[in-house]
């Protein structure tokens, strides 16, 4: 669970201007935040079905949103990309 910390620190690494919090960028960060915590749970609970389908969920999200920003700004995305340490 991501708490209202580590949001807003996934928030700051991507917002537009001070209240960004609905832009491609920042939802983006935040999801890359829960990525990373679910994966680190899932190392430890092999069997947790649900939490796995939910991982996969957000990666599919996440995808969908910087496909969508790739397409409209590519600068903001080639940025995104880099400030979140994703391949690409």
């Amino acid at each position: 669970m991501i708490t209202p910390d580590n949001k807003a620190k996934a928030f700051a690494l991507t917002q537009t201007h001070k209240t960004d919090v609905g832009s491609p960028q920042a939802q983006a960060s935040v999801l890359t935040t829960r990525i990373k915590e679910i994966t680190e749970h899932l190392k430890e609970n092999k069997h947790d079905n649900m939490a796995r389908r939910g991982l996969i969920q957000m990666v599919g999200r996440r995808k969908r949103l910087l496909k969508y920003l790739e397409r409209k700004d590519f600068d903001a995305y080639k940025a995104t990309v880099a400030a979140l340490g994703l391949r690409k």
